[in-house]
This record gives structure tokens, sequence and C-alpha cells, in this order.
């Protein structure tokens, strides 16, 4: 697993977004849409419907966060930013994936293996972006470019945001296939079972 840093900017294509691997260390500039639950939900009856959204997700970092956010006139400010726990989008990823065409996935600790599979077949990725900087990430937020379905409530709502190199995401998933996630899960559930071996052979020993 290498640590390379990349400065890149979004729209990203999927030439950039397929050359990404685990533990790349990226910081995007551009565009990004903050995206949670409810809005997966409504992305995902969206596209079973073939009802258009408000905004193209095409190339566009999708970030798995709920603002903090004032209103100063016509404008927003965005106060905090920190990421949520993407295994609550697992149910929808996948099919945002393939029906919107988003780049990189952004958010706290990992997804499963059906995002896994659309990140192959999209040339996606999926990077997260340290837990408890939500002040960090609000320092790389420029404007608020556009606020789409506030009926599902601020934190939930659809925001389009000029980001100037957020980071660090640090690539956890990617197209060839690899997961830092399921590799730890993996290695430490071997571990587990030798010391539950382990345990199970001083059990007997005592017994002796």
């Amino acid at each position: 697993m290498g640590l390379t840093e990349k400065h890149i900017q979004s729209p990203i294509s999927p030439d950039v977004s397929r050359k990404l691997r685990v533990g790349d260390i990226v910081y995007i500039s551009g565009s990004i849409i903050f995206c949670r639950d409810k809005a997966h939900k409504r992305l995902h009856e969206f596209a079973l419907q073939d009802k258009p959204v408000p905004v193209d997700f095409k190339g566009l970092p999708i970030y798995h966060a709920g603002p903090v956010a004032k209103r100063s006139g016509d404008s927003w400010e965005i106060i905090a930013a920190g990421p949520t726990t993407s295994s609550r989008m697992e149910e929808y990823e996948a099919d945002v994936l393939r029906y919107y065409e988003p780049s990189i996935i952004i958010g706290k600790g990992g997804m499963g293996k059906r995002t896994l599979s659309a990140l192959i077949d999209t040339g996606g990725a999926y990077a997260v972006f340290p837990g408890g900087a939500a002040l960090l990430a609000a320092g790389h937020m420029r404007r608020v470019l556009g606020v789409y379905w506030m009926d599902l409530g601020i934190p939930d709502a659809l925001w389009h945001v000029s980001v100037d190199e957020l980071g660090p995401c640090i690539v956890t998933m990617d197209s060839a296939g690899e997961s830092l996630h399921e590799r730890i899960n993996s290695e430490s559930l071997a571990q587990l079972k030798q010391l539950l071996s382990l345990a199970s052979n001083c059990e007997r020993v005592d017994r002796l």
C-alpha cells in the first residue's frame, strides 16, 4: 500500500479516478455534493422512476456529510462539515454509482462488497476523511453553489459546494477491487480464530 499524495480537480474523469489506489492521499478542488442516507434513498427512487434530479452528479465526489450551515441573506456559510458513517448509505450506494456516475465517495468507516463491486464497474474510489475534523473540512468550503431537497432537512438536503484542497482524503477502496476495510476485517477474524483456538487448548490443558 503506497502513500502517494494527489491533488485533483473536480469534476473528476474516470481516467483519473481509475488510477487512484488504496493508500493514496487525495486533496480535492472544484465542486462536491453533500449527500446522506435520506437523499440516497430519494436518488434511488428517482432512478427507478427515471425522474430528473436537480444537480448533475457525473464526475463529482459525493461527501457523506450533513453540514452545519448558517444563512446570511441569499447565501449560506458552512460552519462545520464532518463526515458521517458511510455504512448508512450501503443499501443504495451501488445503484447511485452506476446510475449517476459520481467519481469518488468520501465518508468514514468504509463500505461493503456491493459498493466495492460498483466502484470496480464505474472506475470510482472510496476515501475516508478524518472523523472529528468537521471544522477542518469547513475551512476548505469556499461557496455553496446550490441547495436542493430542503424538505429532507438541512443535514439531509443535497448541498452542491465549491471546495479548495479538501483533504486529506485517504483512499481505502479502489477500482482494482482492493478494500482496506475488508483486509482489516479478514485479518482481525483470523487473529480472533487463533486466540479462540489458543484459549480452547489452554482449557483442555487445565483439565488434564
